[in-house]
């Protein structure tokens, strides 16, 4: 477990992310992925101190797993980065149902009392089959999206294309 927001850590998350490939193999059911990172996490830090930070992540935390469904995995894989496994989603509308919530979720400012902090988040979405069959190839490919929709102005979500690969390795 991530010692800060008590979520699953990394390797929880692989391994249930493994799981959800595994069932795909049987029922067929996509498995999505989404990959969200905090925007300018690292100068709210370095402002307000890493105690402000800490509470940050964990009210992110509790607000992310408010928008998503019990079954449904949320994980921090490091510093201000989460990722979201959709148990048994249907299709990747999913993805992007989810996507909006967490991100009208995360609207509303935090309040540690005087203090008022607004986020944003940027959110990658990847979808196996269609966007890799390994752990590796999803979590990367999510990765990727995610940076696409920081480039793009930050506080939205953006599914993974194979163009944004390409984009992503040559800049």
């Amino acid at each position: 477990m991530d010692t800060v927001t008590g979520l699953p850590n990394r390797q929880l998350f692989c391994d249930r992310l493994l799981q959800a490939l595994a069932a795909h193999e049987r029922d067929g059911n996509p498995v999505v992925l989404l990959f969200l990172d905090v925007d300018n996490f690292k100068s709210i830090n370095d402002s307000l101190g890493h105690l402000v930070g800490d509470r940050l992540l964990r009210a992110t935390a509790e607000r992310i797993r408010t928008a998503v469904r019990d079954g449904d995995t949320v994980a921090r894989i490091g510093g201000d980065k989460f990722t979201i496994l959709l148990n048994g989603a249907k299709d990747t509308l999913n993805g992007a149902l989810v996507a909006q919530k967490i991100l009208d979720g995360l609207a509303q400012p935090f309040v540690f009392g005087a203090q008022q902090i607004v986020i944003s988040v940027s959110i990658g979405i990847a979808v196996s089959p269609a966007d890799g069959e390994t752990m590796e190839q999803l979590l990367r490919n999510a990765d990727t999206a995610m940076y696409h929709a920081k480039s793009r102005g930050k506080n939205n979500y953006q599914f993974f294309s194979p163009e944004l690969e390409h984009h992503h390795h040559h800049h």
